[in-house]
């Protein structure tokens, strides 16, 4: 299947201190889930974890929503009740947020957003649903099985107008607003496989 790039306005490559905050938009957006970002991830690191996503003001406008996960793509309950631990001492010392507030430790679920490039290499083969900022040849919203992450884009099997089959198209990871997977029956079995094969073998005695 031929590779094919849509047309779309370039711009000056970012400064190198800008590189990073453009590398997690993603994961935490600018102003205080950044911010927020910042202040726990060295310590999430440390303890094991990724964050894969902050956010701040859903459901009830005072939930500190926090998704996070094993290098492996694995986390299971104990692993949230040990980052909260963490994560509860530094902001209660820190306190970025004015007034009380719920912590929410999770993990990413099947239907998971997608917010680093490497996410987009770990779930090839998979659809997702994609959203960027601004439309590139009018379109904003595209859905198709992922083909991973090259050269700052994802590549996504897409209908492109001219062509009787779906291509492969690169959209820039800095101009995406949200990614997420589909859910299907092939990405539950394949979640489910991956936690069963990444779970730690029993101790001798269980």
């Amino acid at each position: 299947m031929a590779d094919i790039e849509l047309e779309r306005q370039t711009s000056d490559a970012a400064p190198a201190e800008e590189a990073d905050a453009l590398d997690t938009h993603l994961v935490a957006a600018a102003g205080q889930p950044r911010r927020i970002f910042e202040l726990i991830r060295g310590a999430s690191e440390a303890a094991g974890f990724e964050i894969v996503r902050v956010r701040y003001g859903l459901h009830d406008g005072h939930t500190l929503q926090i998704m996070a996960e094993r290098p492996d793509g694995t986390m299971v309950v104990a692993d949230c009740e040990d980052l909260s631990k963490i994560l509860s001492a530094i902001l209660d010392v820190e306190d970025p947020i004015s007034g009380e507030y719920n912590l929410e430790i999770s993990s990413p679920g099947i239907d998971r957003p997608l917010t680093r490039p490497k996410d987009f290499d770990r779930w090839v083969g998979f659809e997702a649903k994609v959203e960027l900022r601004d439309a590139i040849d009018g379109r904003k919203r595209f859905r198709g099985i992922l083909h991973g992450f090259q050269d700052g884009e994802i590549l996504l099997e897409h209908e492109v107008e001219g062509f009787a089959e779906k291509q492969v198209i690169g959209l820039p990871f800095r101009q995406l607003s949200e990614a997420k997977l589909t859910m299907s029956d092939d990405l539950i079995r394949e979640s489910l496989k991956r936690r069963d094969r990444d779970a730690p073998a029993p101790s001798d005695g269980e």
